[in-house]
């Protein structure tokens, strides 16, 4: 256990970042890349504040790590100077830390002990320990391809690169199982490569790991669509021939639409993704993007991490001003025990790096009507309240008086949130129906109705965190190397009713 008195030596410091017009001028990540030395240093010290709480609610699925991380041993491997042990710690729960490090919300640092005071400096860095971690694991050579050695003579696809199919391929792969990853884009990573920007995370950390699980056997498949009907496509009927299992890691990117706001089909508004997608293919090198904010005044509809990507990537375009709205009021700045005691996820404002940098955040307002004549060039706003109705546990967003607000906006990005999987010719081929939520439904066991075939990640749980994904990735492939084999000895760290922190 760390030092059980580090916590009153020293406070809390977060990584420091790079200066606010460094980043507006380019789309490196945010965070400033220190020197090994001063790094693992700093990283050591705020190790040692982890304390002998007894009870680690940190690497609790069911307030803290869905992952099951081993929090406060590598956090005292680490004050040591132990990076080596620490590294093996740490991904014996995490296939891929340096994704969490970077892109987890840190639910384990909400359900810190030391979360419950204010007068404690803060929870333990425990985000920033896990990234150094896995980013001194590379420095020191410590990731290294770990190749089976025995075959099942089982075949599995995984269909889907994100970060839930990623996990179940090298966890499959390294159980003996000869598996194959089809992905329908151009590149692999799903969201990890399209949805998250540069600047949260720059692909060349995708691309490393990737490199891993090639070189521990897992075959990869791009451009290619599971039912589809385009030259490269691949048939339900011949993978179900092909393939002894199949597991389904397709995402939920179906995005929720306001269709019925007056002026929603004028050009200029859109769906967040379609943003970050393009603007995240002109950062591979496939030319300008489709949807530029230069030279405009941006609304982006919605108050998560969605929202904030889009922000973030405005500003960094050039946009003339960035504005972004929220139907909610503004959270209050620390938990109020009353909505959100400890150590449940708090109800609190969320301050993202891209809100440091430029534009303006707004709450309990909402869109009355978009305005122009062919392209959006102007936004009605009202002030609203959201409450929710007692019978049916619906929603209500309902105006405040009578006053309407113009603002100038000649692109708005909707980032409100998604309704589930995509409808996509490979459901209908397996027999499958999505569920009222939009999800697919699975038994304990994480198989679909259709034998054989599984699901995971937020296929399965509906828009949720990385580190969920990571989570039934794993899981799943204890369920399907279980399936083919009779028994499992993969971790299974999470069982498919837990329930999602679901974020948009």
């Amino acid at each position: 256990m760390a030092d059980p008195s580090g916590f009153l030596k020293h406070n809390r410091k977060d990584a420091p970042k790079r200066p606010v017009a460094d980043r507006l001028s380019d789309w490196h990540e945010v965070y400033l890349d220190q020197e090994p030395a001063e790094r693992d240093q700093q990283v050591r010290t705020q190790a040692s504040r982890c304390m002998d709480c007894g009870i680690p609610f940190c690497h609790s699925g069911s307030a803290g790590c869905p992952l099951g991380n081993l929090i406060p041993e590598w956090n005292d491997l680490v004050r040591v100077g132990d990076w080596a042990s620490a590294s093996d710690r740490l991904h014996a729960t995490n296939n891929f830390p340096e994704f969490t490090g970077r892109l987890c919300p840190a639910p384990c640092e909400a359900a810190c002990v030391l979360s419950i005071s204010q007068d404690s400096g803060g929870p333990v860095a425990i985000k920033r320990v896990e990234q150094a971690i896995a980013d001194a694991s590379w420095e020191r050579d410590l990731v290294w391809a770990r190749q089976s050695t025995v075959s099942s003579g089982k075949r599995v696809a995984v269909v889907g690169s994100g970060p839930a199919g990623l996990a179940a391929a090298q966890q499959l792969t390294r159980a003996g199982h000869e598996v194959t990853v089809y992905e329908r884009d151009d590149r692999l990573g799903g969201l990890l490569r399209y949805g998250i920007p540069e600047f949260k995370m720059e692909k060349k950390v995708l691309d490393r790991r990737l490199a891993q699980l090639r070189s521990e056997g897992t075959r990869f498949v791009t451009g290619c669509e599971v039912g589809g009907d385009k030259p490269g496509d691949l048939s339900v009927e011949t993978l179900r021939a092909r393939y002894d299992a199949v597991v389904l890691a397709v995402g939920a990117l179906r995005g929720r639409d306001a269709p019925d706001l007056p002026g929603r089909s004028l050009n200029g508004v859109h769906f967040a993704m379609d943003h970050l997608v393009a603007a995240n293919k002109e950062c591979e090198g496939d030319g300008p993007t489709s949807i530029s904010a230069e030279g405009k005044h941006v609304l982006i509809i919605g108050g998560g991490d969605t929202a904030a990507d889009c922000y973030g990537t405005a500003t960094r375009q050039g946009a003339l001003s960035v504005t972004q709205l929220d139907q909610y009021p503004q959270p209050p700045a620390v938990r109020d025990e009353e909505i959100s005691p400890w150590p449940v996820w708090p109800w609190i404002l969320r301050n993202y790096p891209v809100h440091e940098e430029a534009g303006e955040r707004r709450f309990a307002v909402a869109v009355e009507e978009f305005v122009g004549d062919d392209a959006v060039d102007s936004v009605r706003l009202r002030e609203v309240v959201v409450r929710k109705d007692p019978s049916t546990g619906r929603r209500e967003v309902t105006p405040v008086g009578d006053h309407v607000e113009e603002v100038p906006a000649q692109l708005v990005l909707l980032a409100i949130g998604f309704e589930g999987v995509e409808h996509m010719p490979l459901l209908s081929g397996l027999n499958l129906a999505l569920t009222p939520r939009g999800t697919i439904s699975c038994g304990p066991d994480w198989q679909t109705p259709t034998e054989g075939v599984f699901v995971c990640g937020d296929a399965h749980r509906g828009a949720s965190l990385v580190v969920w994904a990571i989570a039934e990735g794993r899981s799943v492939a204890n369920a399907v190397d279980a399936y083919l084999t009779g028994a499992s000895d993969l971790p299974a760290p999470v069982h498919p009713t837990a329930l999602p922190l679901a974020v948009v």
